[in-house]
């Protein structure tokens, strides 16, 4: 090799040595390392709080529909023989479609007379395999002067797919919303 290529040669390892201790020095990508780093928990925590304002926010209108529907029911407005599985659903998803999917595709009721408070307060849900147990559901609201006990559910869709597995308690990354309501009706005319 001659002497001008040797120098040529030493030259250019020496500038690429240069070159990689000024990379090491080099501080000017720090921000963008340290962008990618927080990104991901931030993203996370701000996708988590969306989520749970939007539950938290269907939640308390399932709610408000039960608690309005529970009150015509109290009253007299609605009366027991004109109260049937749809009608119901119906009731109820009319106001909740400002919140959720058109037909209220994921509602459940369940709406029953009791001869007391107590035994009305002895009913429990049950799950199988993460799924609501709806086998003793039924819409039999009694007449005047009974007890009564409406209780709607919602399987609220986790809409963020890398939070259903954390935020999601029913299968197929649902929550489970619901609304119970206990009364007794007044004394109206049937």
């Amino acid at each position: 090799m001659s002497d001008t290529a040797t120098a040529v040669h030493d030259e250019t390892k020496a500038r690429r040595r240069g070159s990689f201790a000024g990379f090491l020095r080099d501080r000017s990508g720090s921000t963008a390392i340290e962008f990618v780093m927080l990104v991901i928990p931030f993203s996370l925590l701000v996708f988590a709080i969306l989520e749970s304002c939007l539950s938290f926010a269907g939640q308390q209108v399932l709610a408000n529909a039960a608690d309005d529907v529970a009150r015509q029911l109290r009253t007299g407005q609605v009366r027991a023989a004109e109260v049937s599985k749809t009608s119901l659903e119906k009731m109820i998803c009319d106001r909740l479609e400002v919140f959720v999917a058109k037909g209220c595709p994921n509602l459940i009721v369940d709406l029953r007379s009791f001869p007391t408070f107590e035994k009305a307060a002895e009913v429990k849900l049950k799950f199988v395999n993460k799924e609501i147990d709806t086998s003793g559901f039924a819409v039999t609201p009694g007449p005047a002067m009974t007890k009564n006990m409406l209780r709607v559910f919602y399987k609220w869709p986790v809409v963020t797919d890398f939070m259903k597995a954390s935020m999601s308690n029913l299968e197929g990354g649902y929550t489970l919303q619901f609304a119970s309501v206990v009364w007794q009706n007044e004394p109206f005319n049937d």
